[in-house]
């Protein structure tokens, strides 16, 4: 161990780690430019090819000219996500209410039929018009 000394081992984690983070920003900016649709096919296939043959010019290139344009698609890819979510949740949480409404009056006009106060007759026209209206 005495020849691998402790800022040998930090330097090697640190070099380590920076390296995942770079691919980690490679696969980003990958991922970013085949999200783009403003970008048309050749310059996806322009910007591909740069990054991958030139990864780490390619990168910096692709930062300096589309950085800003980065934060602002996946803001805009997050919230279509975050609208489409609640349009979701509003269609089902209404259709539960709908069913939820519609069993409650049916179990109303049970209890009014077993109670008497509905003949069966009335009670199959009111259960009728119940399933009708929802």
């Amino acid at each position: 161990m005495d020849d691998y000394p402790l800022m040998n081992a930090f330097l090697t984690m640190l070099w380590f780690f920076l390296w995942i983070i770079w691919l980690v920003l490679l696969f980003k900016i990958i991922g970013d430019i085949f999200r783009d649709d403003s970008l048309g096919g050749w310059g996806k296939a322009g910007w591909t090819v740069f990054v991958c043959v030139l990864p780490f010019l390619g990168c910096f290139v692709y930062l300096l000219a589309r950085g800003r344009g980065m934060g602002e698609r996946e803001l805009g890819r997050a919230r279509e996500r975050e609208r489409a979510f609640r349009a979701y949740v509003r269609e089902t949480a209404g259709d539960t209410a709908s069913v939820t409404a519609t069993a409650d009056e049916l179990a109303k006009l049970a209890g009014l039929r077993n109670h008497g106060d509905l003949t069966p007759a009335e009670y199959e026209q009111a259960k009728a018009k119940v399933l009708a209206s929802h």
